[in-house]
């Protein structure tokens, strides 16, 4: 099947072997000299578009055009994603793909997978991030998600978390969402402390611990910890402990 294009490059070819004018190699290949010589000009829509675009992955330096592309339609743009992806790569954007690692086979009976939130506030999972500020010192996050919204509850930042900063921490959230049924952890030390079995259980908080060195496992958390380091973390000098903190809240 030809297309427009592909026809219009066989009457420059002809033109070039041949030495013959543009009307002859028209006449010849049957192509009307109107659609030989006809240039498509960008529409004002897609100019407008592609400094929007633009304007937002200054913004967001890692967010693919999938990503951005929803940013539009929530602003009223009515876009799809072939449009969309035309607009991205006449625009010369790309944004370099990460190589997946390889995973082990083991299934926990805790894997988020397996024992999925079925509901709001059903399974809350949480896990640590280390960073370091620009003096050197490190500084770590507990980021506290919730598994079926995918909403980032809280995003502790400490020089030092210790299990009862984790408990601290809890306590303030069951006091505003309620109380969750599941929470779903890897087996670091805060999280397997006798402290925190002992207050969750008193509680009535079932622990989902899943399977040493087995994140994936832990999957959303995960996803979320990704996201922060490379929009948040990557892209950001942390002054101190308290930049740190302002900047995580916002």
């Amino acid at each position: 099947m030809t297309t427009p294009q592909s026809r219009r490059d066989a009457v420059k070819q002809l033109q070039e072997n041949y030495s013959v004018s543009e009307r002859r190699a028209c006449r010849v290949l049957d192509q009307p000299r109107s659609s030989q010589r006809f240039e498509g000009k960008p529409k004002d829509e897609d100019a407008r578009l592609t400094k929007r675009i633009l304007e937002l992955v200054r913004e967001r330096p890692r967010w693919g055009y999938r990503q951005i592309c929803q940013l539009l339609r929530r602003e009223g743009e009515t876009l799809n994603m072939k449009k969309m992806y035309r607009l991205w790569k006449a625009a010369g954007l790309k944004v370099p793909q990460k190589r997946r690692k390889k995973r082990a086979t083991g299934v926990s009976t805790n894997a988020c997978h397996v024992q999925p939130a079925g509901f709001m506030h059903d399974v809350w999972t949480w896990d640590f991030i280390q960073s370091s500020t620009i003096d050197g010192r490190t500084i770590r996050f507990l980021n506290i998600v919730d598994e079926c919204t995918r909403q980032c509850l809280t995003i502790k930042v400490g020089r030092s978390i210790t299990s009862e900063d984790a408990i601290d921490t809890l306590a303030e959230l069951f006091s505003m969402h309620g109380v969750p049924k599941r929470i779903r952890c890897d087996n670091g030390p805060e999280f397997i402390s006798c402290a925190i079995k002992t207050w969750l259980a008193l509680i009535g908080v079932e622990v989902l611990y899943i399977e040493p060195g087995s994140p994936w496992q832990n999957g959303l958390c995960e996803s979320f910890n990704s996201r922060l380091r490379d929009e948040y973390l990557h892209q950001t000098d942390l002054l101190n402990e308290e930049d740190a903190r302002i900047k995580a809240r916002a």
